[in-house]
């Protein structure tokens, strides 16, 4: 299938959820699927590193706080003081853009390690970056920062609906783009590094600079998941934006679903995002991170390949 009919056909996938999820008058729905719509961003933006290149990436956390702070500084810069009334959509390209420099920066300063070499590096890193955030006094620092979101919103009227729109937006988008790369020339040298990286290198892949590319996008994509945080939280400090939930769940979900592909993300997310939400409600909050602690657990030891990796044998059978 084209790339540009897949899109298509997930934009209308994504018009047709939202239509029927208005007749929905419960807004908890919205409250969960915006957690949910978040994870699939996350998870597919992770795998674009950690999947399609095999590095696997500890700094999501870092990348994620960063789109959410650079809402949080610009909200007080620019909305609060009434300068210019900043939309949703500019804050997200703004945080994305700021979070792909950093994932670039992070990139050269790491991927010239491997293996757990790089995992610690991007830990240590991200463990940094959080630092200097909870000792920047502009964005709250340790006190947080409260942001008012407004009564009402463009399109839809509820601001948590639009919110859930905004995140469904980036979803459709964060998936077309790794269904983009895997099918295109880009994926498939990422797919050379994932598979012997030194035989790329000796063939004349330019690894490094795809590495680069990889983390940049990565980044991007992370930084735009976490844009709309202040303003689904209302409050924000860096317990919550550094949250361990986004480093685990995303790394968690496109193990479970299965790494080199784009529809692994897509499925681990759904499905451990729908559980976490489903667990938070009827046991607690705290048990839901267990429980993706030990299916994962489960999947690296009994389904290394995820779940898309038990059924496509299947289907290889089938047309055989």
């Amino acid at each position: 299938m084209r790339s540009w009919l897949f899109t298509l056909i997930l934009a209308v996938a994504g018009a047709a959820l939202f239509a029927l999820s208005r007749f929905i008058q419960n807004d908890y729905f919205f409250f969960a699927g915006y957690v949910v719509l978040q994870y699939i961003v996350l998870s597919t933006a992770w795998n674009i590193l950690g999947g399609y290149c095999g590095y696997v990436n500890f700094g999501t956390a870092a990348l994620f706080a960063i789109g959410a702070y650079t809402t949080v500084a610009l909200h007080k810069l620019l909305v609060t003081s009434r300068i210019y009334p900043m939309s949703m959509p500019e804050l997200i390209v703004i945080g994305g853009a700021v979070s792909a420099v950093v994932g670039l920066g992070i990139g050269y300063l790491t991927l010239r390690l491997r293996g757990a070499f790089f995992s610690i590096a991007t830990l240590a890193l991200a463990v940094v970056i959080q630092t200097i955030i909870t000792n920047w006094d502009y964005v709250g620092g340790s006190r947080g920062a409260y942001v008012i979101r407004p009564p009402s919103a463009p399109l839809v009227g509820s601001y948590i609906q639009y919110l859930f729109l905004v995140m469904l937006v980036l979803a459709v988008i964060s998936v077309a783009v790794a269904r983009l790369i895997e099918r295109s020339r880009l994926g498939y040298g990422f797919a050379t590094i994932r598979d012997d990286e030194i035989a790329a290198e000796a063939s004349g892949v330019p690894t490094l600079r795809l590495k680069l590319i990889a983390t940049t996008l990565s980044g991007a994509l992370m930084g735009m998941a976490g844009a709309p945080l202040p303003y689904y939280v209302g409050y924000l400090d860096p317990a919550s934006g550094f949250n361990l939930a986004y480093a685990v769940n995303s790394i968690a979900m496109p193990v479970i679903g299965g790494t080199t592909t784009w529809i692994g993300p897509l499925i681990g997310a759904v499905l451990l995002g729908t559980l976490q939400q489903w667990v938070t409600v009827t046991i607690s909050s705290a048990v839901s991170l267990l429980i993706v602690g030990l299916l994962l657990v489960g999947f690296v030891i009994v389904a290394p390949n995820g779940l898309v990796g038990l059924v496509r044998p299947l289907f290889v059978r089938g047309k055989g």
